[in-house]
């Protein structure tokens, strides 16, 4: 017999247990769990003995919850869409495009259908609230409100007036009519001048123009003058000043002839060779003449500042614009010192001017609009717009369609009255303008005085610049023309008035 045969395996024998085996595998599970944590505790400590685990003294640190912007951005925009389902939006094409209009929007964009107009509602009211919108609505609501009562206050209004004024009306129409054909025939008669005779003419005047200087310079007053204007006679300049003294001075010697004393006066007016009118910011309006210190006349009825006064050439009349946003510009028959009619509008003016045939008075306010006015029939037949700012002077031109205006824009306009649009814009000065005015004969230059401390002189027509008026060191407030063409004055801020002539 083999070695291997001899070593052949033993039998296994089964062992064969009686009863339950929970107690013994209870033993056996005690004895694995505190083996694990014996090895488990002796591993813990030898880590921390070797410098590989750190325990702190009970210190604990939260951990935050971390969400990215993309998750954000994913979360507001699915709210967003949410809200935007609960949104109702009209149908109404017009009506999307109202409340887009009022939220800032475009209302449309290109190749847009009104669908796609609703959506894009829809997703701004998403953002904004649903609630945006009826807010902008009630505000805008309560402006138009606001607007229409606003332009119901700017609205010209005409009162009934006496008997007296019509035949003051019927007066005006007989004596400017035989005027207006006196100016058509010249324009016609002048129609018929060669161009080339014109041409040298405004050549001749160009250059006369060109070679003005300053003559005569005259300290006026101890406070600002505000206002110069000549006799009609060209003899004599009268002045007034914020001291409330109106002065008399000789031409052009500048020697001081009369010294009247007419309140805080801002307008000393020639009436004729030997009358004259003042206003006052105490609303009064004085009549003056030569032969007295004292006023011959006290005319009421203004119960503000009347900035300026007009005379009608015929004597008879004399208009005055008030400041009171009620009564602003009023005509007064000189004969029984009555105040025929009263012609309003929603803010005060500032400056009136009669036109050449004397049937119309142009009218400038601190609203920058103006209006011409039939004295026939006391409307207003042009409203003229364009000025961004108040209006402080006007002058029709001698050819009886044109007229400047001076603003405090900067600019003086020209207006063609016959087409009733802006003619030309003048961007004259660097400050407001104070005074225009054309010349008196033939109206073939424009002078205008602004507070640039400068008074300028532009052809006409062609609006060219021809001369520059430089020497006030003070804003001019004042400037006038004489009524033969050969004198021009200028007065000023600094307390002086200057002559001006061609050498």
């Amino acid at each position: 017999m083999s070695d291997e045969e001899d070593s052949a395996p033993a039998v296994k024998k089964s062992r064969l247990f009686y009863g339950s085996l929970e107690e013994k595998e209870r033993q056996r599970i005690t004895m694995e769990t505190a083996s694990s944590a014996t090895t488990g505790s002796d591993a813990l400590k030898a880590g921390i003995r070797a410098g590989n685990i750190n325990i702190s003294s009970g210190e604990t640190m939260e951990m935050e919850e971390r969400v990215s912007e993309r998750q954000l951005e994913a979360l507001a925009e699915f709210e967003r869409r949410r809200r935007a389902r609960q949104i109702t939006v009209s149908t109404d094409d017009a009506e999307v495009k109202a409340g887009l209009r009022a939220l800032g929007e475009p209302i449309t964009l290109f190749g847009e259908g009104p669908a796609d107009r609703r959506e894009r509602l829809r997703s701004v009211l998403s953002v904004v609230g649903p609630d945006a919108l009826k807010t902008l609505i009630i505000s805008i609501n309560k402006s138009y409100i606001y607007v229409s009562v606003q332009s119901q206050c700017l609205q010209t209004w005409y009162h009934e007036g006496p008997a007296s004024l019509k035949e003051a009306r019927l007066w005006l129409a007989r004596y400017s009519l035989p005027r207006s054909m006196r100016r058509l025939e010249a324009a016609r008669a002048l129609k018929e001048v060669a161009e080339a005779t014109k041409t040298i003419r405004q050549q001749e005047l160009h250059k006369s123009l060109r070679n003005l200087n300053n003559f005569c310079s005259q300290i006026g007053d101890d406070r600002p003058i505000s206002f110069c204007h000549f006799s009609p006679d060209s003899k004599m300049l009268a002045t007034a000043s914020w001291s409330g003294l109106c002065k008399l001075w000789s031409v052009p010697d500048c020697a001081l002839i009369r010294t009247l004393r007419g309140g805080r006066s801002f307008l000393l007016l020639f009436i004729s060779e030997s009358s004259l009118a003042s206003c006052a910011a105490d609303g009064t309006v004085k009549l003056w003449n030569l032969e007295s210190d004292e006023p011959v006349a006290d005319i009421e009825g203004h119960s503000d500042r009347v900035s300026r006064v007009s005379w009608h050439p015929s004597g008879r009349f004399l208009g005055t614009t008030c400041s009171d946003p009620y009564h602003f510009i009023s005509e007064m028959d000189i004969s029984d010192m009555k105040i025929l009619e009263i012609r309003g509008a929603s803010n005060g003016s500032q400056c009136s001017e009669p036109e050449v045939d004397q049937s119309r008075k142009e009218s400038k306010g601190l609203d920058a609009f103006g209006r011409v006015w039939d004295l026939r029939t006391g409307r207003c037949v042009v409203f003229l717009e364009g000025h961004l700012k108040e209006i402080y002077s006007v002058h029709f031109s001698p050819n009886g369609h044109h007229l400047a205006t001076g603003s405090g824009d900067n600019t003086c306009k020209v207006w063609e009255l016959r087409n009733r649009k802006c003619l030309y814009t003048v961007p004259a000065h660097q400050n407001l303008l104070s005074a225009v005015r054309f010349q008196p004969t033939d109206g073939h230059f424009l002078l205008t005085g602004a507070y640039d401390n400068t008074a300028k002189i532009w052809s006409h027509p062609g609006w060219m610049p021809l001369k520059t008026l430089a020497g006030h060191e003070g804003k001019v407030m004042g400037v006038d023309v004489s009524p033969d063409g050969k004198l021009i004055a200028t007065c000023s801020y600094d307390r002086t008035f200057k002559l001006w002539l061609s050498e």
